[in-house]
């Protein structure tokens, strides 16, 4: 969709819009759009971004609800505003005003996950060091009232197909660079949990002099690295799309070996690569490419490091 809108004339962010928009609408691996990804309360909530590469002009939105176009609401952000994110409740009330209308974002299915999650006395969950015991029991939990140990910090209990992302880089002909994410989030997140999606320089980035680079996975883990922003900086120093995306992974290896992750990386020149966390599971990460040199949109595939 996204190759189309270029190939048709439009701008690199309404390639950007138009492709992560699609993406809602498919709801793409039931990580992006309605339907997907309840959380504590049952919910599906949107985080979006889009990025100009040229002005550096970002429009994101967080928490969103009840407002299925999440990126067309960003887009809107960057056209008819002096900010760059409005989250929650005040975002879908911008939406409305800007022409979005009110949509039911729960289905059938994430009904179903949620009950599901309920009778399994909600796990896994995102709590720790509350009372009562949450790797055993719902809520509400709160802050027990003397500490008398502190847990350790185990690896994610999330399956590797719980979390991902819709993360797109564009490069026009002339080389100029948008880029975009959209995603509903972590299953039975916290509400008002927001992730690295919808933070310039963590779910994506986009510079017209350097690249673009978007991320996808463990988000409470990945934003606090902004990996999207590093890797266009490595690009910027002359590093190979590639080896950029795996220093990036690197970076965050370091202090978190178990994390789920991968970042996607495209310099001006329409060199690009990707990179990813190899833990059980996920050992391969597969994006997509279009480009003047293939008849169609291929899948690429790299081996995680």
């Amino acid at each position: 969709t996204a190759w189309r809108v270029l190939q048709l004339g439009g701008s690199e962010l309404d390639a950007v819009e138009k492709g992560c928009g699609q993406c809602e609408i498919d709801q793409c691996d039931g990580s992006v759009g309605y339907g997907g990804s309840p959380d504590e309360s049952g919910e599906t909530t949107l985080d979006a971004m889009i990025m100009d590469g040229n002005t550096m002009e970002v429009g994101a939105v967080a928490d969103l609800r009840r407002v299925k176009n999440a990126i067309g609401v960003a887009r809107k952000v960057i056209e008819y505003t002096k900010h760059t994110l409005l989250v929650g409740e005040s975002a879908s009330l911008f939406a409305v005003r800007m022409g979005f209308p009110y949509e039911d974002l729960t289905t059938q299915k994430s009904l179903s996950v949620y009950s599901k999650w309920l009778n399994e006395s909600c796990q896994p969950n995102y709590w720790k060091n509350v009372v009562p015991d949450s790797s055993k029991s719902c809520g509400p939990y709160k802050r027990p009232e003397k500490v008398t140990y502190k847990e350790e910090q185990t690896t994610s209990q999330r399956s590797v197909r719980n979390h991902d992302t819709i993360g797109m880089v564009v490069i026009g002909q002339s080389g100029t660079v948008a880029s975009g994410t959209s995603t509903n989030g972590a299953v039975h997140k916290i509400p008002g949990r927001v992730g690295d999606s919808p933070i310039a320089g963590a779910g994506s980035y986009a510079d017209s002099t350097a690249g673009g680079a978007a991320a996808t996975g463990d988000g409470d883990i990945m934003m606090r690295f902004l990996p999207s922003y590093q890797a266009v900086e490595y690009m910027r120093m002359g590093t190979d799309p590639t080896v950029a995306c795996q220093k990036v992974i690197s970076r965050i290896q370091k202090y978190s070996p178990n994390f789920f992750g991968a970042v996607i990386c495209a310099n001006t020149t329409g060199s690009y690569g990707a990179a990813c966390n190899k833990v059980p599971g996920f050992t391969q990460f597969h994006f997509m490419v279009s480009s003047p040199l293939l008849s169609q949109p291929t899948e690429q595939v790299v081996d995680c490091i």
